[in-house]
């Protein structure tokens, strides 16, 4: 019964926060979700910040229980991730082959075209990995420079790596974190999720704010294609709801009939039950004491587990049976309660130990974020160059939404190709983001900072190299036409 009043309440602040973002013109400005906005209401009228003085009294083992749901809920968030991805069968890709080998030379131009776009895509996905590895690296940086200096002291082994994961994770990588080093028996977990969601609410507000100064510089200079600004978004966007029941956007198809099972409990099933699959298959290896992989977390056997699920459903031919539109929602309601849940156990106190070193690694790693997304933009694109630096911007200093928003405010119809190379980009980072933190974590865990430092630094190296086998000559726009 406790654990259902406590889910109550915090979908009660999910809904206070809807009304406060629906209400107060400020809070549109900055795009803040629900909840983020209702988390940090019950922090602040909570006992963490308050004490005895609570405005609202939530009890102690509630905390403890929001302070784990992070990492609880992030497993089938990341579970639903596979099902974004396009894996053909036999007969597709044999269909495929037959239709290639039909095609007249005249369709080479259309396949030039694509090749052009996917080219535009692996570059970008190349900047996503500079940029966010960077971030770990100039965090750790930063923080085995403090400790050397003696300017803070008792750093834990992870410190620093939170701006990074916060900036280019977003509040939903708070429990990721929590959930990883509280499966590595580290007693700092909490406060390290704490710092996580600190900094991702410092870099989305940060994200969107100076977007929206370079975007008013960009367009004084005629850098920009479709410049409308940020008045163009319409109030549906800024209220965070939609009261025009025609425009009002579809849940998803379904897929299977109520008389049988109701489309949102399949998927929701088959989510809950590749979950259930990992955490049997952790349990068999800890069982057997199996090395390494026995401290593997639990999120990374469930991304393990669905991807080998959805390649087996679509070798059957059974991918129709699952919209991406549902699993989308259910992982987003997944990241909502996960993300109030952070906010209201953030272990304030603790954080604001260390608030001096917070504040100079977010104004480091946010003008790094900044000068190379605008940088590497305009050095390795001609045409839509400055589209794909805010968008770019926007991802790299909060979520992939941001990066939607302020590509929205230079390109609201989205004429240009930045959305889809964006889309795909983004998507394929966060799954390498998925596989390389557990890796950072062990190395800093079991090995120290200078052994960690390494992990940032191959995987920038390694994206350089990717990037000019890829990038080939240099794009620049066409201003003549090409003679037939």
């Amino acid at each position: 019964m406790d654990l259902l009043i406590s889910f109550s309440v915090l979908a009660g602040f999910l809904i206070l926060g809807m009304i406060l973002r629906a209400k107060i013109k400020f809070l549109q400005s900055l795009f803040l979700p629900a909840s983020v906005i209702g988390g940090f209401i019950g922090l602040l009228l909570g006992p963490i910040v308050l004490g005895d003085y609570a405005i609202i009294p939530i009890p102690e083992d509630w905390i403890s229980i929001y302070a784990l749901l992070p990492g609880i809920l992030i497993v089938p968030v990341v579970a639903s991730i596979p099902f974004g991805v396009k894996f053909k069968s036999r007969l597709e890709k044999r269909k495929e082959r037959q239709e290639r080998a039909e095609k007249p030379a005249s369709v080479n131009l259309e396949a030039e075209k694509g090749s052009s776009t996917t080219r535009n895509t692996l570059v970008l996905l190349a900047i996503l990995v500079i940029i966010s590895q960077g971030q770990l690296l100039l965090g750790l940086l930063l923080s085995f420079i403090f400790e050397a200096t003696d300017f803070v002291q008792d750093l834990y082994a992870t410190f620093g790596t939170e701006i990074g994961m916060g900036f280019s994770g977003g509040h939903g990588t708070a429990g990721v974190v929590g959930s990883l080093l509280q499966s590595m028996n580290q007693p700092y977990w909490e406060l390290a999720q704490g710092v996580t969601v600190t900094t991702a609410t410092v870099g989305i507000i940060g994200g969107i704010l100076i977007g929206i100064v370079l975007i008013n510089i960009a367009a004084r200079k005629g850098y920009t294609k479709f410049l409308s600004g940020p008045q163009s978004f319409p109030e549906e966007m800024l209220k965070g709801y939609e009261s025009n029941i025609e425009k009002q956007n579809s849940f998803g198809k379904e897929t299977t009939t109520s008389s049988s099972i109701d489309s949102l409990t399949f998927h929701l099933a088959l989510i809950l039950g590749g979950s259930g699959l990992a955490y049997a298959l952790l349990s068999v290896i800890q069982y057997f004491q199996v090395p390494i992989i026995g401290s593997v977390p639990i999120w990374a056997y469930a991304i393990i587990v669905m991807y080998g699920i959805w390649w087996i459903m679509c070798q059957l031919n059974l991918s129709w049976v699952v919209n991406n539109q549902i699993t989308s929602k259910i992982a987003s309601m997944f990241t909502d309660f996960a993300v109030v849940a952070a906010i209201v156990s953030l272990p304030v106190q603790a954080v604001l130990t260390y608030i001096v070193p917070i504040l100079i690694m977010v104004t480091v790693i946010m003008a790094f974020t900044v000068s190379l997304a605008y940088w590497m933009s305009k050095k390795l694109y001609g045409e839509f160059w400055f589209e794909r630096s805010v968008a770019i911007l926007g991802t790299n200093s909060g979520v992939f939404i941001t990066g939607l928003l302020l590509l929205k405010m230079v390109d609201p119809d989205y004429k240009s190709p930045v959305l889809g190379e964006f889309s795909v980009s983004y998507s394929i980072n966060s799954v390498l983001g998925f596989i390389l933190f557990p890796v950072l974590f062990g190395v800093l865990v079991n090995e120290g900072i200078l052994m960690g430092l390494s992990i940032p630094v191959l995987a920038i190296i390694g994206a350089i190299i990717f990037m000019f086998i890829v990038k080939g000559k240099p794009q620049r726009p066409k201003f003549k036409e090409m003679k037939a």
